[in-house]
């Protein structure tokens, strides 16, 4: 598995070697040693999977409490990933990495406690996965607006073609969010 660092450290692409042949292909999509090498937990409480449609954006969410790290990746179909850094004595607070994940690239994000989490579906369909590292806690979710400007996030859909939830919608600017310290 290729281990790629991304502008952010601590956010961390994996590339699965593809192995293809006219049957079509298999790929390792987790390995405990290769996750604790590169320094990410081993012990996972909750596995959650979502599906959009095309121009579906969700997020971007967080919890203050009980933080999450996510493993991230699409399971069919294609997204653009966004991790946001939301911790304020971060020298890289607000800024953010967006990967294409995709059934073709089989790449996964880590994405550590700390940072907001969001993506928009870029095909018909799209079948999203992840393993986060603590239990969803409603108490502790917090939203920022997927569409904030002052994030810089180049978004491949408008505003106006977005799907996004009501309570997305309801979300905060960083500026006025609760983040971490």
């Amino acid at each position: 598995m290729q281990i790629t660092e991304t502008a952010i450290p601590g956010v961390l692409i994996f590339t699965p070697k593809l192995f293809s042949d006219a049957r079509g292909a298999f790929c390792e999509t987790y390995n405990e040693r290769v996750m604790r090498e590169a320094g990410l937990p081993t012990v996972w409480p909750q596995d959650n999977f979502s599906i959009s449609s095309k121009n579906v954006v969700r997020g971007i969410h967080y919890q203050l409490l009980q933080p999450q790290g996510k493993l991230v990746r699409a399971v069919y179909g294609a997204v653009l990933d966004v991790a946001v850094d939301l911790r304020r004595s971060s020298a890289t607070f607000g800024a953010h990495v967006a990967v294409e994940l995709s059934d073709t690239n089989g790449a996964m994000l880590w994405i550590p406690p700390g940072f907001g989490h969001a993506f928009a579906a870029l095909t018909e369909k799209a079948g999203f996965a992840y393993k986060v590292t603590d239990y969803y806690s409603p108490a502790g979710e917090r939203t920022i607006l997927w569409n904030d400007p002052k994030l810089g996030i180049d978004w491949p859909i408008s505003e106006a073609n977005a799907i996004v939830s009501e309570k997305d919608r309801q979300g905060r600017r960083l500026d006025e969010a609760e983040v971490f310290s």
